[in-house]
């Protein structure tokens, strides 16, 4: 499990900013914030540490009693969205409930960052689609079966189809984590967060961004990378 410092944001889209010899780079705009701790899980208490994180502003008439009862008890608004971020105890010590979470004191530019999220839902799809198969050929008699996947089993031995072939079924929405994102910029004041290249998720989707869980070792040469 990554249990590397992070926080939860709204992807909000791709733009691309300019480097400052010219260089074009595509980003992911992540809005992470203002996040608010809402809570705090200790070993001593609850057997593991973890910070309990709130996003967006929520009507008060919207929140169930229980809930209520929890942000009344830390002394925090409302949140729409909250959230357990397991993590190590010297940056669940860092934080006090009711503390608002800076992005620059988790992430530097140039740190290399993992992003989950869920990918976006396309239904029921067929095997071109979802597995990129080529389809059977156009021509030689072939007939209503230009996007089939084939033959799906054997004939006597063992006379079934084996199990995990690839079939036309449900795609997308489903948890994906991409590894060793460099971070291009941080705005702390705006609470934005921007990434290089594409994350999983939808616009408006619920992104994790952690510290790089598997980043390389850094060198005498090249210095630290995450």
């Amino acid at each position: 499990m990554n249990t590397q410092p992070g926080i939860y944001g709204r992807k909000l889209g791709m733009t691309q900013v300019f480097t400052p010899d010219g260089t074009v780079q595509r980003v992911t705009v992540i809005e992470a914030g203002p996040a608010t701790v809402v809570a705090k899980r200790t070993k001593e208490k609850d057997g593991y540490s973890a910070l309990v994180i709130g996003l967006e502003e929520r009507a008060p008439k919207h929140t169930s009693k229980p809930l209520a009862g929890i942000y009344k008890k830390a002394n925090v608004p409302p949140k729409r969205v909250l959230r357990e971020l397991r993590t190590s105890e010297e940056f669940v010590a860092k934080y006090e409930v009711g503390q608002v979470m800076k992005l620059d004191d988790i992430f530097q530019p140039g740190q290399l960052v993992d992003a989950r999220s869920k990918t976006r839902g396309r239904g029921f799809t067929g095997v071109m689609r979802r597995w990129s198969f080529a389809g059977g050929v156009g021509s030689h008699g072939t007939h209503e079966y230009f996007r089939h996947g084939g033959s799906i089993g054997t004939n006597m031995t063992p006379g079934r189809t084996l199990p995990n072939l690839k079939m036309p079924g449900h795609y997308g929405d489903e948890t994906v984590s991409v590894l060793n994102v460099k971070v291009c910029g941080v705005d702390a004041e705006k609470h934005l967060l921007l990434l290089n290249g594409g994350v999983p998720g939808s616009k408006n989707a619920l992104v994790l961004i952690r510290r790089a869980v598997k980043a390389k070792a850094p060198s005498k040469a090249t210095g630290a990378r995450g």
